[in-house]
C-alpha cells in the first residue's frame, strides 16, 4: 500500500512540475508577443494554467520581494518540488515502512 501511495505522490509532483514549466513558457511567449491572448484557445489555456498554479504560488509570493516584471516564484516552486522528490519523499516513505512493519 505504501508503494502505491509513493507512486501517486510521485505522479502528482511530476504533473505539478510540467504544469509549472508549460505555464512559464506560455507566459514568456505571451510576454514577447509571439502568441497573443486574443486567441480564445491561448486565453483559455493560460487561464486554466493560472488557476492550477496559483495555489502553489500564493504562499510563496507573500515572502518573495517584488522584483517588478521578473517573477521568480515558479523557480522557487520548482526547487521545492525537486526537494520533495529527491529528499523528503524517499525518506518519509522509508520511515513509514519501518514504522508500520
Amino acid at each position: 500500500m505504501l508503494d502505491t501511495i509513493n507512486k501517486i505522490v510521485f505522479i502528482i509532483l511530476e504533473a505539478a512540475w510540467w504544469i509549472i514549466i508549460i505555464q512559464a513558457i506560455l507566459s514568456w511567449l505571451i510576454a514577447f508577443n509571439i502568441i497573443n491572448t486574443y486567441n480564445d484557445l491561448v486565453r483559455n489555456v493560460m487561464y486554466a494554467l493560472d488557476r492550477m498554479t496559483q495555489p502553489f504560488y500564493r504562499p510563496i509570493r507573500k515572502f518573495m520581494p517584488d522584483m517588478g516584471a521578473l517573477d521568480l516564484t515558479p523557480m522557487v516552486v520548482l526547487l521545492l518540488i525537486i526537494m520533495l522528490q529527491q529528499i523528503i519523499r524517499p525518506n518519509l516513505f522509508a520511515f513509514l515502512a519501518r514504522t508500520l512493519t
